[in-house]
């Protein structure tokens, strides 16, 4: 009984956990998966604590990444850009990360509690090795793929495919991009 159940309930499950826009607040070894990159659409210097009424008027609204999105400030309707978005589509809310920009260009910092051992590059991807996790972002930085390995020693990256070495050198995965 309990089997067929699980099968039933496990996709749901799944999609529900895999996908960020469900899984609002997703945590990955501590990096917490909530920020806004919004590039004003108007000509006007803005000061560091507009940062919080940006938030404060666009608490619960779902934005994309890509959109454009537009708050009513003083009677005045304000557009922005979004020029990232983690997840790519997001309900913002109080712990959303929001960054302004001023070029389409920009940096993007990821915090981590564990730290970084190495980063490896594949044509369009960035590999990090933590403690024992490997984590796949694409260029932008949306995270693509994570796994937790036991005694991870090292991986390697060639034509889209990760070698992982892990459980003290006895063990190899091989995870294709």
């Amino acid at each position: 009984m309990f089997h067929q159940i699980y099968q039933k309930i496990y996709p749901i499950i799944k999609f529900v956990v895999q996908n960020p826009y469900y899984n609002s607040v997703s945590i990955l070894s501590g990096w917490k998966f909530m920020k806004v990159v919004l590039k004003p659409l108007f000509d006007a210097p803005l000061t560091p604590d507009f940062i919080e009424v940006i938030r404060a008027k666009l608490i619960g609204k779902e934005i994309k990444e890509g959109n454009t999105v537009e708050i009513e400030l003083l009677g005045k309707a304000l557009q922005f850009k979004v020029i990232y978005s983690e997840p790519k589509l997001i309900r913002v809310n109080k712990d959303t990360k929001i960054e302004l920009t001023e070029e389409e260009i920009f940096n993007l910092t990821l915090d981590f509690e564990k730290e970084i051992r190495d980063v490896l590059f594949s044509e369009k991807r960035i590999v990090i090795l933590l403690e024992n996790e490997v984590l796949i972002l694409n260029q932008k930085g949306h995270k693509i793929f994570n796994q937790k390995f036991d005694n991870l020693k090292e991986a390697k990256v060639s034509n889209g495919i990760i070698a992982v070495i892990h459980n003290g050198g006895k063990k190899l995965t091989i995870i294709h991009l």
